[in-house]
């Protein structure tokens, strides 16, 4: 089986191309693409930028309205899903979720820098494969509080589309 690549196309800062790796979190890797399907993603931001650690999107849209999809378990060695042995290093996509494990649905992480301590505990699913500056550009973006987070871009950092660009 082929790994789907997807292109993350970022307003103001280019484009990011990833592999994604059923093998290693099958039903996460359909969930992600189910999302493409539907354009969930067109709109949205990245809303917590951390320089040396990570970027996260999928949650919330420029006006910080929280756009919701359903959850999906967490498919993570501490989960109990022991196949999925992907480090959270440089460029790695991984699910965000809250301290629930089955919590994951649609906020997702770029890894800015290598996180060991994420590694077993969220379900990592793919890799930045071209357009790692991209990623580099973004966590240098000045942020500040807003609502729960204190690490949120000043200027949105837009979303404007995902899509499948090889199945």
């Amino acid at each position: 089986m082929n790994n789907p690549k997807i292109k993350i196309t970022v307003r103001d800062f280019g484009t990011m191309t990833a592999e994604l790796y059923p093998d290693k979190a099958p039903n996460t890797v359909k969930n992600f693409l189910s999302l493409i399907e539907r354009d969930f993603f067109s709109g949205m931001i990245f809303h917590r930028v951390i320089r040396g650690f990570m970027i996260q999107g999928g949650g919330f849209d420029e006006g910080f309205k929280q756009k919701k999809a359903d959850a999906i378990k967490g498919e993570f060695i501490a989960n109990g899903f022991i196949q999925n042995d992907l480090r959270h290093t440089r460029g790695v996509l991984s699910m965000a979720r809250t301290s629930d494990p089955d919590s994951a649905s649609s906020q997702f992480f770029i890894m800015h820098k290598d996180s060991p301590h994420l590694d077993a505990q969220y379900a990592g699913f793919g890799k930045v494969i071209e357009g790692l500056e991209i990623i580099d550009l973004i966590a240098n973006v000045k942020t500040g509080r807003l609502g729960w987070y204190d690490d949120v871009p000043k200027t949105p950092v837009v979303i404007e589309k995902i899509e499948v660009v090889e199945e």
